[in-house]
């Protein structure tokens, strides 16, 4: 009876209109209903789609995620994009390929003999995709070379980088200084983004870039960044061999601020704090140069090992970090046999997994986080994707739990529902995806897709950072898929 409460203050209110007269009034000792008759009550899916009044189209699916008997369905041949969403299947796909307990090895190798300190030959850094390496894991593996002696280095700095395929931008449709869509490679730092502070000093500007940590702050001399007298564009990028120039506009910064910038040559970006890191400690590193893999005669000096995948995947669906995404994706096909050259080329191997392995139908991910637009999906292959996964499944398990709220947006801590699911969001699209349980213990697979496509894709560069009306779309479609897990949870409340 709580939640059929919660949901007569929420769902019926928010509908309002002559069809169901407003509210009800919420009695503490509500009256013994016949069976059915409170069902019979219930709003639509449609009424509450309707009421929303989103724009563009809604795709909505639940099924018993014990049974997969798909419950309801509302636009069930439509593919939206999925956004986040899309990490769930990544999640899944990489632990099949990968299993939970895989781990990335990121190695400082010594090509050459080292005598008292000394190598004769070069040093390389050897990664093999690590998506979570950052500067605090990197200053470790510089001190526990040191430890080993080393001292000088003959030769040059090596990297080897080509465990994935570089890929330059996870979605080059977004604008170019978005931290979100940074480079992919088999080197990588930080989410591959670099960090720029600014702070107004007279009539000018002091700005740094740097790779910092929790505990230090390494400057980077690969990535530049100058101010410049202009309103718009705010950033320019362009590349060199050896550098990465941004510029920005002065007009844009205030007294002082920082963000954090993607990186679009992360290899050379590791090489640049690995080498700052090993001067701290007495070790000159001439370089870096490009390599494929050290020799098998090399030597290890360190071995840097990752936490296991399962791990790494919760702090994605946690974070909802698309390199992450990408890097699991592109490993989990290699895992597969295949060595794909692009992230379209990997995200259909997933899609074949997706309809070979969890039964779904028709499914056209472009990449594994979800940025890119194009992706498409129907609600109810998500969902039998999920039912494939497993009710109790790892994947479930990897999700974050997702509260319930109350008519005024206050998080409902008793509620009889319990959600874990993905979120997604990209302008003018907001999705979700996952379990819940009602409050008789039954489990339910669901996925809620929202888009405005059109209007999405009317958008100019300088718009899709903070479009006008881009919050409120988020805020009434997060609403919606609330209101629809709170009436799935009383109308399929028991089998």
């Amino acid at each position: 009876m709580v939640s059929r409460r919660l949901f007569l203050s929420g769902a019926l209110a928010s509908l309002g209109g002559a069809a169901y007269g407003g509210a009800p009034e919420v009695s503490r000792r509500p009256l013994i209903r016949p069976d059915g008759f409170f069902r019979r009550g219930l709003p639509t899916g449609a009424d509450l789609v309707g009421a929303a009044d989103l724009g563009g189209r809604v795709g909505f699916a639940v099924a018993d995620a014990r049974t997969g008997r798909m419950l309801e369905v509302f636009n069930p041949l439509r593919g939206l994009p999925p956004a986040s969403v899309a990490k769930a299947i990544t999640c899944a796909y990489a632990l099949d390929r990968l299993g939970p307990g895989h781990r990335f090895h990121t190695r400082i190798v010594a090509d050459g003999p080292i005598v008292n300190g000394r190598l004769d030959g070069d040093l390389w850094l050897v990664g093999t995709g690590d998506p979570v390496l950052d500067t605090n894991a990197l200053q470790t593996m510089v001190a526990d070379m040191r430890a080993t002696g080393l001292r000088e280095v003959t030769g040059q700095l090596r990297l080897a980088a080509g465990a994935l395929p570089y890929i330059a931008a996870i979605d080059p449709v977004q604008p170019a200084h978005v931290g979100y869509s940074p480079a992919i490679s088999g080197l990588n730092l930080n989410f591959n983004r670099v960090h720029f502070e600014w702070e107004r000093a007279g009539q000018g500007y002091t700005v740094r870039m740097d790779a910092r940590s929790d505990t230090v702050r390494p400057p980077i001399s690969m990535a530049r960044m100058q101010v410049a007298d202009r309103d718009v564009p705010v950033y320019t990028y362009a590349a060199s061999d050896l550098h990465e120039d941004w510029t920005v506009a002065r007009s844009a910064l205030g007294d002082a601020g920082s963000r954090w910038l993607p990186v679009r040559q992360p290899h050379l970006y590791a090489a640049d704090v690995f080498q700052v890191l090993a001067r701290s400690h007495g070790i000159v590193l001439r370089g870096p140069e490009n390599g494929t893999m050290p020799p098998d005669t090399a030597t290890t000096l360190v071995d840097h090992v990752s936490e296991p995948l399962e791990d790494i995947l919760r702090g994605m669906m946690l974070w909802s970090t698309n390199l992450t995404a990408e890097v699991m994706g592109l490993a989990a096909t290699q895992a597969g046999g295949v060595r794909p050259e692009t992230l379209m080329a990997s995200a259909a191997e997933m899609n074949s997994w997706v309809l070979e392995r969890l039964g779904a139908r028709n499914v056209g991910f472009v990449d594994h986080s979800g940025l890119g637009g194009d992706s498409r999906i129907r609600a109810q292959d998500m969902v039998q994707g999920l039912v494939g996964a497993g009710a109790d499944g790892m994947l479930r398990r990897l999700m974050k739990d997702i509260p319930m709220l109350d008519q005024a947006g206050n998080v409902v801590t008793d509620h009889p529902v319990q959600v874990v699911a993905k979120t997604g969001t990209l302008n003018f699209v907001s999705s979700l995806a996952g379990y819940a349980r009602t409050a008789s213990g039954r489990d339910l697979a669901f996925a809620v897709f929202c888009a405005d496509v059109e209007r999405r894709e009317s958008l100019t560069e300088a718009q899709m950072e903070r479009p006008a009306g881009g919050r409120s779309y988020s805020r009434r479609a997060r609403r919606l898929q609330q209101l629809l897990i709170e009436r799935w949870a009383v109308m399929y409340d028991t089998a």
